[in-house]
């Protein structure tokens, strides 16, 4: 004979109220997981933007500070600065000025025309 309900045992009863309750966490902890990793995706394009402007502002900077040492390397600074400092320097007057004059080399009669030999002297095994 089949027993009647109220006989039954708490543990057969005991079984769909822990199923639901298992459900109802892992519904639970999918739920918290999808909020934690919008949150976390928010926060990281907060922290890519940031570092795109930084990375903006030091390209500007670099930009700015090439400008201004290629200013400063220009003749026209250099005489100021030079003057402003009273280093007494002048440009050169036309008898300090040494040129030298390089005069091309004339090929060797007979020899063909190879531009790289090295003279052989003293090979001795």
């Amino acid at each position: 004979m089949s027993k009647n309900r109220k006989n039954q045992s708490a543990e057969i009863r005991f079984g769909p109220v822990l199923k639901v309750v298992l459900l109802c966490l892992l519904i639970g902890g999918s739920a918290i997981g999808y909020v934690w990793q919008k949150n976390q995706i928010d926060r990281l394009g907060m922290q890519i933007r940031e570092r795109e402007k930084s990375l903006a502002k030091v390209k500007r900077d670099n930009e700015n500070l090439a400008n201004q040492i290629s200013f400063l390397h220009s003749p026209v600074m250099i005489d100021r600065r030079a003057k402003e400092l009273n280093l007494g320097l002048a440009p050169a007057q036309p008898l300090q000025v040494v040129r030298l004059l390089e005069t091309p080399v004339a090929p060797e009669p007979g020899s063909a025309r190879q531009l790289a030999q090295r003279p052989v002297t003293g090979l001795t095994p």
